[in-house]
C-alpha cells in the first residue's frame, strides 16, 4: 500500500496553478484585480503573441512594501484577509493569497515595486518557481509585473494554448470586464506593441461603453436604477432590437467584481421573456451593490460565482427593475437604412414613449400563487431589515459611483385604460378568417356553456369624429388610419413619426395572447361545452401527457378526460378559439407538451400554450382584410400591454421616421 507523502510547495503551486491560471488570460484578469486592489489610477496591460511570450502590467499604485516582497510569491499569503471571519466581508477584488505564487511556479516571472516613501525601488525575480534573493533597483512608483513563457515547464498546458488571435480575444474580455466595472481608471492594452484599447478615466459608463461597443448599441441603451433596503440595482439593458446569440452579452457586476449567477441569468431572461425572439439574449450592463457580509465570494477558484444570502430577493429586484421600465417604455423598433454612398447603416433613436403602459401582475407570479411553484415570483419581494449599517461610499477599494448620464428614456406621466374590446375572428362571404372586434363579456361569466353566436360580433371601427365608448381610448389615432394592407401580409400606416409597416399576424397574435392572459389572470376563461365530448385518438405517451397537466389545460378552458386506452375525450373548448379544429390543437398541445424535454414548471407550460394558441388563433399571413377589419386591427395596437412584440419576441412593426424619408429623398439641408 502507498504511504502518505507531504506535497512538496512547488507541486502545490502548480495544482493551484492548474484551478487559476487556464490561460494567459487568467494571468492578466489576476494581475488586474491586484492592481485595481493597490488603488492605481492608470493600469497598463502589453501582451506579446496571445500572452504566450509576454504579459507585463504596470500600475501606479500603492506598491509592495520591501519587506514583504518574498511573502508575494508565497503560497496562501496576502495583506487582504487576517482572520477567518474576513471571509465573509470580503471587499477586495483578491484575497486568495495563490495568484503570484502560481504564476510565478509556471513561468519566467519578474516583479519591479515602489512606495511613495522609498526612492528605490525592488526587484524580485522567479523563474519556474525559484526564487532569487530580492534587490534594489529604480522604477516608477507603483508595481510592474513580468510574465515571460508562460507554461514553459509544463508543456501539456502549453500544448493546449490556442491560437494567438483566440488568446488575444480571452484577454480583451477580461480586461473589458475590469474596464466596464472601473470606468475612473486609465487603461491600456497594447499587443505586439500595437495598441487594442486606450481608455481615458471617465465618470460616465456611458462613455466607456462607447468605446468598446460604439455609439449605435449606446444610443439603444435604457437606464435602470432601483433599490431595496441594502440592496441597489443600477446599470443599462440595451433595447430588445439589441441581442445576441449567446450570454455573453449579459454582463453582471456585484461590488465592482464581474460575476456569472443562474439565478440572476434567469431572471434577465424573464425580464426579456415575449420581447427577444427564442434563442437570443439579452445585452445588459448591470451592478448590483449589497453589504459584502451578505455574499459568499469564496465558492470558487477564479472567484467568478457567488453565493448569495437571499438569492430570491435579488432575483425579483433585478427582474422588476427591468419589467417595470420596459412596461413604461415604447420598445417599436426602428427601421435602419444605408446611408447615401455607403453601406453603413444608419442608427435611428428609439422614440420618446407615447404613454406609459399599467405595470400588472405577471403570469409567472400568477402561476407560482396557484400551482405553489418554486420559482422566484418577478415582483419584489417582502422587505428585509438589516442590523449592519453599510454604506457603499465606505468601501475600498471598490468606488461605487452614480451615473451622471440621464436616463434615454423617461416614461410619460398620462394615464391610460385597460381595454376591453379585442379582436376575433369570424369568417367572410368567402369562408376566410379576418378580424373583427369582440365586446367584452361580463366578468360574472366564468367556465359556464355559453352560445357562440353571442359570444362574438362583427363590429366596423367608428369614425374619429364620433368614438363610441368601446374604443374611446383609441381617438388619439391618426385620422382613418391612413393605412393598406400590402401582399396580404403587411399593414403601411403613416403616423406622426413617419411610416410603419406591420406584420398582421403578428399583432393579432400578441392582441389574442393578452386577451387569453388577462382572462387566465383573471380566472374567467369564456368556455362551451360540447353536446357531444369529442373523442381524440393520441399516441400512449400524448395521452399521458396531457392527462398529466389535465389541471393546467383547464385553466385555459379545455376539458380533457381520460376515455380508456391511449383516448381522451374533449368536453369543453374556450370560446375564442370556436373556430379551430379542435382536435388538430389537442394533439399540437400533447405534442408540444412531450417535446419539452426536461419537466418544465407549471407556468413554463402555461405560458407555452399560451403563445401556442395565440398563434393558431391569430390571422395569417397571405389572408385578404377589408378596410374595416384593418381599422379594427390597428385599434387593438394601442390598447394592448405590449405591441411591439409577438409572444415569440419578433416585432410587429417597424417605423420609418419622417426625418428618414427626407433624408433619403434629400429634402434635408
Amino acid at each position: 500500500m502507498a504511504r502518505i507523502n507531504q506535497l512538496s510547495s512547488s507541486v502545490v503551486n502548480r495544482i493551484a496553478a492548474g484551478e487559476v491560471i487556464e490561460r494567459p488570460a487568467s494571468v492578466v484578469k489576476e494581475l488586474l484585480e491586484n492592481s485595481v486592489d493597490a488603488l492605481a489610477n492608470r493600469i497598463e496591460v502589453d501582451v506579446v503573441d496571445g500572452g504566450a511570450e509576454l504579459i507585463r502590467i504596470s500600475d501606479d499604485g500603492e506598491g509592495i512594501h520591501r519587506d514583504d516582497l518574498l511573502l508575494a510569491v508565497t503560497t496562501h499569503a496576502t495583506s487582504k484577509l487576517s482572520e477567518a471571519d474576513d471571509l465573509f466581508r470580503v471587499q477586495t477584488m483578491g484575497f486568495r493569497g495563490e495568484a503570484l505564487a502560481s504564476i510565478a511556479e509556471v513561468s519566467n516571472f519578474r516583479l519591479r515595486t515602489r512606495q511613495a516613501d522609498n526612492d528605490a525601488g525592488m526587484e524580485l525575480e522567479v523563474n519556474g518557481g525559484v526564487i532569487s534573493p530580492p534587490r534594489e533597483c529604480g522604477c516608477p512608483l507603483g508595481t510592474t509585473i513580468e510574465v515571460k513563457q508562460l507554461f514553459f515547464n509544463t508543456p501539456v498546458r502549453r500544448k493546449f494554448m490556442r491560437s494567438s488571435g483566440t488568446e488575444l480575444g480571452h484577454i480583451c474580455e477580461q480586461f473589458t470586464r475590469i474596464a466596464l466595472a472601473n470606468p475612473r481608471l486609465h487603461l491600456v492594452l497594447r499587443h505586439n506593441q500595437k495598441v487594442v484599447y486606450e481608455l481615458p478615466a471617465t465618470d460616465k459608463l456611458l462613455d466607456r461603453l462607447k468605446l468598446f461597443y460604439g455609439a449605435q448599441l449606446a444610443e439603444q441603451l435604457i437606464w435602470v436604477e432601483t433599490t431595496l433596503n441594502n440592496y441597489r440595482v443600477w446599470g443599462y439593458a440595451a433595447h430588445p432590437s439589441q441581442s445576441k446569440a449567446t450570454r455573453k452579452g449579459e454582463y453582471l457586476f456585484l461590488n465592482g467584481r464581474w460575476i456569472q449567477d443562474r439565478s440572476l441569468q434567469h431572471a434577465l431572461t424573464e425580464a426579456y421573456r415575449g420581447l427577444l425572439m427564442v434563442g437570443r439574449y439579452p445585452i445588459t450592463f448591470l451592478f448590483l451593490e449589497m453589504p459584502p457580509d451578505e455574499v459568499d465570494v469564496n465558492v470558487h477558484p477564479t472567484k467568478a460565482e457567488v453565493r448569495f444570502q437571499d438569492s430570491q430577493t435579488l432575483f425579483r429586484l433585478l427582474l422588476s427593475a427591468l419589467r417595470t421600465k420596459f412596461l413604461g417604455m415604447n420598445l417599436e423598433s426602428q427601421i435602419k437604412v444605408p446611408s447615401a454612398g455607403s453601406g453603413e447603416l444608419k442608427p435611428q433613436p428609439v422614440p420618446e414613449p407615447q404613454r406609459p403602459l399599467p405595470l400588472r401582475e405577471e403570469l409567472n407570479s400568477w402561476a407560482d400563487s396557484q400551482f405553489g411553484g418554486s420559482s422566484p415570483a418577478p415582483t419584489g419581494g417582502t422587505p428585509r431589515s438589516s442590523s449592519i449599517p453599510w454604506s457603499t461610499t465606505s468601501q475600498a477599494p471598490f468606488k461605487p459611483f452614480p451615473d451622471n448620464g440621464q436616463p434615454s428614456y423617461r416614461p410619460a406621466t398620462t394615464n391610460w385604460s385597460e381595454p376591453t374590446p379585442i379582436v376575433a375572428q369570424r369568417e367572410n362571404s368567402e369562408g376566410s378568417a379576418v378580424a373583427v372586434v369582440e365586446e367584452s363579456v361580463p366578468s360574472t361569466v366564468e367556465s359556464t356553456e355559453s352560445t357562440s353566436e353571442s359570444a362574438i360580433h362583427p363590429v366596423s371601427a367608428p369614425a374619429p369624429s364620433a368614438p363610441t365608448e368601446s374604443n374611446s381610448q383609441a381617438s388619439s389615432l391618426p385620422p382613418a388610419f391612413r393605412a393598406m394592407q400590402v401582399h396580404d401580409c403587411y399593414l403601411v400606416v403613416e403616423s406622426d413619426e413617419g411610416l410603419t409597416v406591420i406584420d398582421q399576424h403578428a399583432l393579432h397574435e400578441r392582441i389574442m395572447y393578452e386577451h387569453l392572459r388577462e382572462r387566465v389572470l383573471g380566472g374567467n376563461v369564456e368556455s362551451q361545452r360540447l353536446l357531444l365530448p369529442e373523442a381524440i385518438d393520441l399516441s400512449p405517451p400524448e395521452a399521458s401527457v396531457l392527462l398529466e397537466h389535465a389541471a393546467i389545460l383547464a385553466q385555459i378552458g379545455l376539458e380533457i378526460s381520460d376515455f380508456g386506452g391511449h383516448t381522451v375525450l374533449l368536453s369543453r373548448y374556450p370560446v375564442m378559439l370556436r373556430k379551430l379544429n379542435l382536435a388538430e390543437l389537442v394533439k399540437d398541445i400533447a405534442q408540444q407538451l412531450c417535446e419539452s424535454g426536461l419537466a418544465p414548471t407549471r407556468r413554463d407550460i402555461l405560458d407555452e400554450l399560451l403563445h401556442m394558441m395565440s398563434c393558431k388563433a391569430a390571422i395569417k399571413a397571405g389572408q385578404r382584410l377589408t378596410a374595416e377589419e384593418i381599422e379594427s386591427l390597428l385599434a387593438q395596437r394601442h390598447l394592448i400591454d405590449d405591441a411591439h412584440h409577438c409572444p415569440h419576441g419578433r416585432p410587429t412593426s417597424l417605423t420609418l421616421s419622417r426625418m428618414e424619408l427626407d433624408r433619403q429623398f434629400g429634402r434635408l439641408g
